[in-house]
């Protein structure tokens, strides 16, 4: 593929990761000859060429990458790709065409069985719907993939009870999944995936059959899991709320199509064309924007006795708004190394909080 598995992301904010899972120009088509169609139309047909043909472009020429240990936000509406992706990632469905590799090993080149295996062992996957064994308690569930795995009892009932303590089930083992509260239940699903002790995390949609509020405490735990056990995380949501507090980075999709790829920072500040604009509207910046984004130069350098405090660089406004906004002095911005790197003032913090175009 163009860029060899393993090289290191750029970033100038930020420690570059080694990249764990990449994809490079894939399509999944819909529709008799499908392959046969994009040869002849050298991969690269228009729209209109799709339509003539009487084909679907599910997914249209898709390439990212993600890190080892980030969250990867996949989004858009309904129809926009986005679940088709993601099983053409774990090869749950086959793409059409193109190139996709899991560390420095290229999954489309590997047999069935070879990718059983690695679904079995290195991926786990949770789902909008929970698909939970009904005659199974919390712990069968739970353990199940590793019984599948061949696992002797008492391992993978151990295994089980850490995962369940974990996700904050523990004293609810013997129950039944219809004992469960919908949280519960998926809390449950994220055990069951964990158990194995995955690699990569596929999961599409996991929280948006729950009520807001149980949502908002999924998310909270996803959060807290995530600060344990570092996985690398594809995350499938049409929810823009629900991906900024997540991601690291978002790939929006629209008609098979990424259309823009970046940190919600930076989905938000510059949007690449008037769809995610539109996709963006609504969010509220101060969620979204870091002390960099809207730091002035440091007028005192290092010398943090002229300042009212400190915030991290990466920090959203909306954390440090209150703090910042009531002190009389600025604030120095610190970076990763503890070196200040600008200072945030009252009358930036106001600007965004008011809506005020910043930079």
């Amino acid at each position: 593929m163009g860029d060899a598995p393993g090289m290191m992301r750029e970033s100038t904010e930020r420690e570059p990761r080694p990249i764990k899972f990449s994809c490079k120009a894939v399509w999944k088509l819909f529709g008799q000859g499908a392959g046969d169609f994009l040869a002849r139309h050298d991969y690269q047909p228009a729209a209109a060429d799709l339509a003539e043909a009487g084909l679907i472009g599910a997914v249209r020429d898709a390439t990212l990458e993600v890190g080892a240990g980030e969250i990867f936000i996949i989004m858009g509406l309904s129809g926009s790709g986005k679940s088709t992706l993601v099983r053409c990632m774990s090869r749950l469905i086959e793409p059409t065409a193109g190139e996709i590799y899991f560390e420095d090993r290229d999954l489309l080149k590997a047999s069935g069985k070879e990718m059983i295996e690695l679904r079995r062992h290195k991926m786990g996957m949770v789902f909008q719907h929970f698909a939970l064994l009904p005659h199974l308690t919390v712990l069968g569930n739970v353990a199940f993939p590793l019984e599948i795995q061949g696992v002797d009892r008492k391992t993978r009932e151990k295994r089980a009870l850490e995962v369940i303590e974990l996700v904050g089930l523990a004293g609810r083992e013997r129950y039944y999944p219809r004992e469960l509260s919908g949280g519960q239940q998926q809390r449950v699903g994220i055990a069951r995936s964990l158990a194995v002790e995955p690699e990569i995390w596929f999961l599409d949609e996991p929280f948006s059959a729950l009520d807001p509020l149980i949502r908002r405490e999924m998310q909270d735990e996803f959060l807290r899991l995530q600060k344990l056990l570092q996985k690398t995380i594809v995350f499938i949501t049409h929810d823009f709320d629900e991906a900024i507090r997540l991601a690291d980075r978002i790939a929006i999709m629209k008609d098979g199509v990424i259309i823009q790829l970046g940190t919600p920072e930076e989905l938000v500040t510059r949007p690449a064309n008037d769809y995610v604009a539109e996709f963006t509207r609504d969010v509220p910046r101060a969620k979204v924007l870091s002390a960099r984004a809207v730091m002035s130069p440091a007028r005192f350098g290092d010398e943090l006795i002229h300042y009212a405090g400190s915030v991290s660089a990466e920090a959203r406004i909306a954390e440090v708004a209150a703090e910042v906004e009531a002190a009389e002095r600025p604030f120095a911005v610190i970076d990763g190394e503890g070196r200040v790197v600008g200072e945030l003032t009252r009358e930036a913090v106001i600007a965004v909080l008011v809506g005020r175009t910043v930079g």
